[in-house]
């Protein structure tokens, strides 16, 4: 049996929130916060979320932090600069920065919580099809 969905019925939307778990929440706060430029829009003891370019990125002050789950890659117009401006915040250099094809360039740093922080620029991304 075959299912064939249109795209009025799909019930998945695309990413909205990634969670990063911290041991020191207000650390990882104030590092995030100067990541990505921005102060969190939702600051409460047990999460902290930052709104970043419409999606979200969610700090919980429980789990343990690592680098074997899932890779979330963050769009960035210029990967070398970013690279270098979050190593200088205190990231370390998880994946070298690599061409993957069609000119997309990604890149893996390890924050100082233990996550790992995807960076990508993708010239084949498509913003107005975000919903």
């Amino acid at each position: 049996m075959r299912f064939y969905l249109s795209l009025e019925t799909l019930m998945i939307n695309g990413l909205r929130t990634v969670k990063y778990p911290v041991a020191d929440l207000d650390r990882a706060k104030a590092w995030f916060t100067e990541v990505f430029g921005c102060a969190p829009y939702f600051d409460q003891p047990f999460y902290v979320g930052f709104s970043v370019g419409g999606f979200e990125l969610g700090l919980v002050p429980d789990g343990t932090p690592g680098t074997a789950g899932s890779v979330v890659y963050w769009g960035v117009d210029d990967i070398d600069a970013e690279v270098a401006r979050i190593v200088a915040l205190g990231a370390s250099e998880h994946e070298p920065i690599q061409e993957v094809g069609e000119g997309i360039k990604v890149a893996e740093l390890k924050d100082p919580f233990g996550n790992v922080l995807g960076l990508i620029l993708n010239p084949l991304f498509d913003r107005a099809a975000v919903r």
